[in-house]
């Protein structure tokens, strides 16, 4: 980004107190992460951001919008005063869009869209220059900070977008217009706002509501609830999945510890990622739909695919102490992604004296069904595939009484939450260099200081 505060002015509809010559290179919102000839954006969240201007300035800030009302306006910097400070960055997110003109991919899902988001932008760098979002900033600050932050020579941007409440995507549909759309999949996750899978769903396909007519909408095809809303979309449509009927859909799946291979219908390429799983295949043929939308050859996406560098702590695999293998999915946590992680971990070869085990701490935000849903995920969990569980937190409890039967004491240890240096302890009392560890739970959870404390 590179504009005077002239014309920053301009896009916001007010004026600029100070030298508006003044050529503004970058955008922040955190004081912290200021660099020179910034402007600073103070938001007011759990902290008020304008508190912040003087530590903005200190780090080289060259402007700040300022909001309408608040006292103290600050001296000695170039100040922008608005009506609300979130909204005028997101106003100027939209200008500096349109003024760039990217082609525009935005992702959603209750699962996998950062994976999607990662493997996309891969894919789609064989041929064209790429922006993506960095990290998770998926929401109503990170989706414009995204936008800000991409490059005059930016061809297509692409956006993770999330929601943790309904009306959230069509706000951030309405900033980005869309040219492809896509959705990963519909789980739980955040069912604790939406009470129903139903409601998930029609909050997800609002990431369609400002979708360009000329766009086209990706989806997975094996959720009927995507498939029914679809229908409804006058834009052109494809689907990924592992039925017939989808538009691409896959075969010949097979894995190795660190990668997955697998074939698609029309071709008899085998494409590769780096991460294991059923889920991470179906993430993979939303990308290879996307880069087909471009115009690129199965060539160019099996390459990118084969490349791709997912964001860190999704399904990452770490090396422990002792030698054993450690893999990382500690981001966020609800039932669809604990299924699918431990049916991927329960494939993963391991010695004759190996054993794999599993650390799953609580899933947040499920609300009133939380209890049946923790136990609920005994179905999925098998002695013989998943030798041995560490389950953390109070509601991991729901869990650990429905397995007593299955695994038995031996196998299967439950820790509250006060309890995880004594999970800790047993943990590495109890691995072997010959064994393989899945660390699982929501972010809330800290099972990063499990994984510090393995390395």
């Amino acid at each position: 980004m590179k504009m005077q505060l002239a014309e920053i002015a301009q896009a916001l509809n007010t004026s600029c107190e100070g030298d508006a010559e003044t050529v503004i290179t970058s955008v922040a919102f955190d004081s912290r992460k200021i660099s020179q000839g910034a402007l600073f954006i103070p938001i007011k969240g759990e902290r008020d951001g304008h508190d912040f201007v003087g530590s903005a300035i200190e780090a080289g800030a060259s402007a700040t919008l300022w909001e309408a009302g608040n006292p103290n306006k600050p001296e000695g910097i170039a100040v922008l005063e608005v009506a609300d400070t979130l909204k005028a960055m997101q106003d100027l997110a939209r200008y500096y869009l349109q003024k760039v003109n990217p082609t525009v991919v935005s992702i959603t899902g209750s699962n996998g869209k950062t994976t999607t988001k990662d493997m996309v932008a891969a894919v789609l760098a064989k041929r064209f220059n790429v922006y993506k979002t960095q990290a998770n900033f998926n929401n109503e600050i990170g989706v414009p900070m995204t936008i800000l932050e991409m490059k005059p020579i930016t061809e297509i941007l692409v956006l993770e977008m999330g929601m943790d409440r309904a009306g959230q995507l069509h706000e951030l549909s309405q900033l980005a217009r869309p040219d492809v759309a896509v959705i990963t999949m519909i789980g739980e996750a955040h069912i604790e706002f939406f009470g129903s899978r139903d409601k998930i769903a029609d909050a997800k396909m609002e990431i369609t509501d400002f979708l360009q007519e000329d766009g086209e909408f990706i989806y997975n095809g094996d959720e009927p609830l995507l498939a029914e809303r679809a229908a409804k979309l006058p834009q052109d449509k494809s689907t990924f999945g592992f039925a017939d009927s989808d538009s691409i859909h896959a075969s010949d799946l097979r894995s190795t510890m660190h990668h997955s291979f697998f074939k698609i219908n029309g071709t008899d390429r085998e494409f590769s990622i780096p991460m294991i799983g059923r889920h991470n295949v179906a993430n993979a043929m939303a990308a290879i739909l996307v880069g087909r939308h471009f115009g690129e050859s199965d060539e160019e996406i099996a390459a990118g695919l084969a490349n791709f560098v997912p964001t860190a702590n999704r399904m990452e695999w770490e090396k422990g102490d002792c030698g054993e293998d450690i893999m990382s999915d500690i981001y966020n946590s609800n039932p669809t992604a604990v299924k699918a992680v431990t049916a991927s971990f329960g494939q993963v070869p391991v010695s004759e004296d190996g054993r794999r085990i599993a650390v799953l701490a609580d899933m947040l935000e499920l609300g009133s069904r939380s209890a049946d849903l923790h136990k609920g995920l005994a179905a999925c969990l098998d002695p013989d595939k998943i030798n041995v569980l560490y389950l953390y937190g109070p509601e991991m409890n729901h869990l650990y009484q429905a397995l007593l039967d299955k695994y038995g004491q031996q196998n299967l240890h439950y820790y509250p939450e006060d309890e995880m240096s004594h999970l800790i302890d047993d943990l590495k009392s109890d691995i072997h260099s010959q064994d393989i560890v899945l660390l699982k739970g929501s972010h809330g959870m800290h099972l990063e200081r499990v994984l510090d404390r393995l390395k």
